[in-house]
């Protein structure tokens, strides 16, 4: 079965030496509120109105093929929705609650759509790209030559993890279960959260392996032996559902963000310095974008569906997407508190020291690296929570 899934994309060497010792300290104690004071709510009567604040189409480029994990975005799509298979989108008026905002929205596929792709590369190869999904740490990859600034982050806690075999492995309960014996850990070389865990001692560099394509032969093989990297959205449900041939394996895993790696996974960023012309727009469509990630956890079966249909209509391609996987990945972003309003009331706002934490544990690795971050690199300049409503949140 050759099902591949994405990997972070930020590059590593996998003999890279890290020295994380600036990393060690506290968290920065920064400001949970962001970089700015929120918006205030915006009166209903205009609220949904994005004629003339707003482009007549807005663009969105995600990281792979459609699927529930950003189903707050399918859920913007209109009964109008076109799938073009061919250019890898989906287009048509964009709606909050049913109504009509007077513009249009295009969401577009990432990963091989985009030749793997880095979505902030893209965003400045393609200047039609209104918005992008850009996880903390690729921001901070790219703070200085291609630099972005998260206006919505979907998920409160990433989704990456890391899981094993129960049967095979019943005394493991977390990373450093792993890090104290020999199990092979597969995962993306581009995974950026690697070599955090290496740094900081919670896994050892002889049993990690960087060449795991996203495919389940490997694990196949060695017959759940091994650990391997994924989506905790995903991939426990395929390998215990949909490998096929009688495979079936049932995980458990740990998420990557209780390691201390505190990323925020796929947030909507805009180009830095694009932020100020598109601030009219931001104020009015963020909060429509909150109130679509809300009404998605709530009400998921018509995105669900269309991204179920997007899926399909692509006969040719390496995604596929049940809805039995649909499911589950939304009922896992609830269970786990992926998708939630953190320590308040409001959904998809950015706290300031999980983001000072980042650029804590990532500095050191790019400099290792010889590719420095932006000099003097603050939480100011990746995310704002200023066109955040704080009145919207999950119910």
């Amino acid at each position: 079965m050759g099902r591949f899934r994405r990997g972070a994309a930020v590059a590593f060497g996998t003999a890279l030496a890290l020295t994380l010792a600036a990393c060690s300290g506290d968290s920065g104690g920064g400001s949970n509120t962001g970089a700015a004071p929120a918006a205030p709510a915006v009166a209903s009567g205009d609220a949904i109105n994005l004629t003339g604040a707003c482009p007549a189409k807005i663009v969105v480029q995600t990281d792979w093929f459609a699927e529930s994990e950003y189903g707050f975005l399918y859920n913007l799509i209109g009964s109008d929705a076109k799938i073009d298979t061919g250019k890898k989108r989906i287009t048509g008026s964009l709606v909050s609650g049913g109504k009509d905002t007077g513009v249009d929205v295009e969401v577009r596929f990432g990963g091989p759509a985009i030749g793997y792709e880095q979505v902030s590369a893209q965003m400045y190869v393609d200047k039609s790209i209104n918005l992008g999904i850009v996880s903390t740490d690729e921001a901070i990859q790219n703070s200085a030559s291609q630099p972005t600034k998260a206006v919505f982050a979907p998920f409160e806690v990433s989704p990456e993890m890391i899981m094993w075999d129960k049967s095979k492995h019943p005394n493991f309960t977390t990373l450093v279960d792993i890090g104290q014996t020999d199990t092979k850990v597969l995962y993306y070389e581009t995974d950026a959260y690697m070599q955090y865990l290496l740094g900081a001692g919670i896994l050892r560099r002889g049993q990690v392996d960087g060449s795991y394509d996203g495919s389940p032969s490997r694990w196949v093989a060695e017959d759940g032996k091994v650990a391997e990297a994924g989506f905790a959205t995903s991939e426990p449900y395929i390998y215990k559902n949909e490998l096929g041939d009688g495979h079936s394996y049932d995980v458990n895993l740990q998420l990557v963000n209780d390691t201390g790696y505190p990323v925020y996974g796929q947030a909507l960023s805009v180009r830095t310095g694009d932020e100020a012309k598109l601030a009219g727009c931001l104020k009015k469509l963020v909060p429509i974008v909150q109130r679509s990630q809300a009404d998605f956890m709530a009400h998921p079966q018509t995105a669900n569906a269309l991204i179920i249909k997007a899926v399909k209509a692509d006969a040719g391609s390496v995604w596929s997407y049940s809805p039995g996987l649909a499911a589950y990945a939304v009922q896992t972003m609830k269970n786990r508190a992926l998708v939630s309003n953190g320590s308040n009331a409001t959904i998809g706002d950015m706290e300031q020291s999980r983001v000072n934490r980042m650029i804590q544990i990532l500095t050191p690795i790019y400099a290792g690296q010889k590719k420095p971050v932006r000099s003097g690199l603050t939480p100011a300049n990746l995310f704002t929570n200023q066109y955040i409503d704080t009145s919207i949140g999950l119910k």
